[in-house]
């Protein structure tokens, strides 16, 4: 069945419904895809395992021209791998791929945990500390450091602030929308600096770290990418890394929210603590949607999409669909005991294959830096969570608790606090 919207226009229903957007609609009409326009624009929209699977058929579907362009200039950039297909997203993306190796995440891991146990001995000595703006740092100083990029002292906060508005920019108009521009040019415009003392051998990171793998990428043609890429590539590492800041206030969230569900992690099995990590991914809202452009016609579900159409895939949605999770509003981290997800039903940060698709690259990346963060705040912290604003709005692109999760009485215990 296809659902085609009665109003004509349903930018004020997104506005309104936000994430949940193409969830409520579907369930609304019993459909898994249907049109309707957005600032006058049509989309088609779908939502679920079996339109995932649809989404990322690279016959059916290319990146090219999909991202709309403010978020290019502000939190994707131009030029990058989200908008290639093909053989050159192959190539590109396999450069990102050769940074995941399992030795590699633990360096970053080592790394990250590091900055916790640092940035826990200054917590305790302030009267309360917001969790989004501390982690958010310290994942730019640990993502910095692994990835060879050098980062004085004095720049810690202005890096750590670009790359927050970039972030906080991905869905916002007004005020927020040009900060995340000018922490976008700003950005890059340091990353190409790096790129060029790499190539001219001024600047000489290891070889396994991505400032000088991406300096050193050639793509398909045998070519260097041109230093604006190169620095977006560049900060296509950094800046993701620092967003999963998110992920680990939605995990702090998670702890004080649902004290049942942290009771589960007090043996400290790695186990527990990955069922209660991939819970929040699918839990918590992340990205809302995935954007691609019809790249051949074709009919699916009675609905016929045309070369060239806008097509939204329902990220939150598909993680919330009750056909798959059965309870998808309950905090529930034993599900992923019998149940992991496949590639197409639990797509916080995208779908498909890591290796040939438009997967994320970073997302083993990501649940290894939700654990650690998971275990420091179990094991090696106590604190109090105050009376404060910990709605997460839907309707505000990225969602955050809106007091960005305020911590006091912050001591360090067991083995850290000798």
């Amino acid at each position: 069945m296809t659902t085609h919207s009665p109003f004509g226009d349903s930018t004020l229903a997104f506005v309104r419904d936000g994430y949940a957007f193409i969830l409520r609609r579907s369930e609304r009409d019993h459909t898994d895809v249907f049109t309707t326009r957005l600032l006058l624009m049509p989309f088609v929209c779908l939502r679920g395992e079996a339109a995932a699977e649809v989404f990322y058929d690279s016959e059916r579907f290319e990146r090219r021209g999909a991202a709309p362009p403010r978020a290019q200039k502000t939190l994707l950039g131009e030029g990058g791998v989200q908008g290639l297909d093909d053989g050159a997203h192959q190539v590109r993306k396999g450069m990102f791929m050769s940074l995941m190796t399992p030795a590699r995440l633990r360096d970053l891991a080592n790394l990250t945990t590091a900055q916790w146990h640092a940035a826990a001995v200054k917590w305790e000595m302030q009267p309360q500390v917001i969790l989004l703006d501390e982690v958010q740092e310290l994942l730019c100083r640990a993502v910095c450091r692994w990835a060879g990029v050098p980062l004085r002292a004095a720049e810690v906060h202005l890096r750590t602030a670009d790359f927050a508005a970039m972030i906080d920019s991905a869905g916002a108009v007004g005020v927020r929308h040009w900060r995340g521009r000018l922490g976008r040019a700003r950005a890059e415009r340091w990353a190409a600096g790096l790129i060029t003392q790499v190539r001219a051998r001024t600047l000489t990171p290891d070889e396994e770290t991505a400032l000088s793998v991406i300096a050193h990428h050639r793509d398909g043609s045998g070519a260097l990418l041109d230093e604006h890429t190169a620095a977006v590539e560049l900060l296509n590492v950094l800046r993701p890394t620092v967003a999963v800041a998110l992920y680990v206030v939605f995990t702090a969230l998670a702890l004080h929210d649902f004290p049942e569900a942290a009771r589960s992690l007090s043996e400290g099995r790695r186990a527990a603590r990955e069922n209660f990590v991939q819970e929040v991914r699918r839990f918590y809202p992340f990205f809302p949607f995935a954007a691609a452009k019809v790249r051949r016609d074709f009919e699916w579900r009675g609905q016929q999409f045309l070369r060239g159409q806008r097509t939204l895939l329902d990220l939150y949605g598909t993680n919330h669909d009750r056909r798959t999770w059965g309870d998808p509003e309950t905090f529930r981290p034993e599900r992923f005991q019998k149940r992991k997800g496949n590639a197409y039903n639990f797509i916080p940060q995208g779908g498909g294959d890591h290796f040939q698709g438009h997967r994320c690259a970073g997302e083993w990346m990501t649940i290894e830096l939700m654990q650690g963060a998971l275990r420091f705040l179990t094991e090696e912290l106590t604190y109090t969570v105050p009376p404060q604003n910990l709605r997460v709005n839907l309707r505000r692109f990225p969602a955050r608790p809106a007091s960005r999760l305020v911590l006091r009485d912050v001591r360090r215990s067991g083995l850290t606090a000798g």
